[in-house]
């Protein structure tokens, strides 16, 4: 196939480009070119701001435009327009389009969606929103010719949020760890390379519609105790309960990595994919994922990023006053 993909050097973009590149396919990068522009030296790239001018990809032809990374409505009427004449159109949107998130069922592929209060609104506090609105401007202009994606937390090597890394590199240093929660609480993420190659089988495929596409359940007790296994710690966890650390001011999600615990949001660590799984999505060991993504961070190429998870000060700080 002949695939345009809008993006396509950064985590989800880079591994779904590694994936179309795997299977044979002729891919053309459209983006700024201004992250990782020396990935992929062989293959076309096309420079413009998709925000602002999509002349640049008049007079060619493409199978499938895959559309990586982007919640701004303005910006998809800009490429839904100029690419009309592609036969399908793959947009990556997110579960934060559901309008709910206390149980699984709210979270189900036709489940009613976010609404945007706030026409003009291009802000992350909107996100949900935002990609909701982007997905019907999709669906609006391709029908059964778009296929819309919903991933969660995407996670492995290149991942710039440091969600994830966080855990297995806290685990492999040791000592006390703090723990959040409940050991039975629910965590969800998908391996990125297992994301980026079910994106390209599903293009092949000519899937359509809404699919959610991210991992499968498990406790957090079962994540720490695999990464415990892969890195060999003998780091001690104490669980600490989520009404503490609520009470302490500590930030969910970021603060403390993949630690959801306010009202509303006790189903997102638990969105179904069973329709994904249907149509193909697979899964690596969570082993592979972890000393992947370890090995990775080891040699990593981007800073760290900032404000994710806890400092060894506040974490032992919380330990001590739980």
């Amino acid at each position: 196939m002949r695939l345009l993909v809008l993006g396509g050097t950064k985590f989800l973009g880079r591994a779904t480009v590694d994936a179309a590149l795997a299977r044979g396919h002729d891919v053309t990068l459209f983006n700024r070119g201004q992250t990782n522009p020396e990935l992929y030296p062989a293959v076309e790239k096309i420079r413009g701001d998709r925000t602002e001018d999509l002349s640049a990809l008049g007079g060619s032809e493409w199978d499938a435009v895959l559309d990586m990374a982007t919640f701004l409505p303005r910006a998809v009427r800009l490429s839904v327009e100029a690419l009309r004449g592609v036969t399908r159109y793959v947009y990556i949107s997110s579960v934060s389009a559901y309008a709910a998130h206390s149980t699984p069922e709210e979270q189900v592929e036709g489940a009613p969606v976010e609404e945007l209060d706030d026409p003009g609104a291009e802000d992350l506090e909107h996100y949900g929103a935002l990609k909701a609105v982007c997905e019907s401007i999709v669906d609006g202009a391709f029908g059964d010719r778009a296929l819309i994606v919903r991933p969660g937390l995407i996670v492995g090597p290149h991942d710039p949020t440091d969600r994830f890394t966080y855990w297995p590199r806290r685990i492999a240093a040791g000592g006390h760890v703090l723990a959040p929660g409940a050991p039975q609480d629910p965590v969800q993420f998908v391996d990125v390379r297992d994301l980026g190659d079910w994106i390209v089988r599903a293009t092949e495929n000519g899937l359509s519609g809404v699919y959610n596409a991210t991992g499968e359940v498990m406790t957090f007790q079962e994540f720490l105790d695999k990464c415990l296994r892969v890195t060999g710690s003998e780091a001690r966890l104490t669980w600490v309960p989520s009404d503490y650390l609520l009470g302490e001011g500590v930030e969910e999600w970021m603060g403390v990595p993949l630690w959801i615990a306010s009202p509303g949001w006790q189903a997102a660590n638990s969105v179904p994919v069973s329709k994904a799984t249907a149509a193909g999505l697979t899964f690596r060991p969570l082993a592979e994922t972890i000393a992947d993504t370890l090995a990775w961070d080891a040699q990593r190429e981007l800073p760290r990023a900032e404000g994710v998870g806890l400092s060894p000060e506040r974490e032992q700080e919380l330990l001590a006053r739980a």
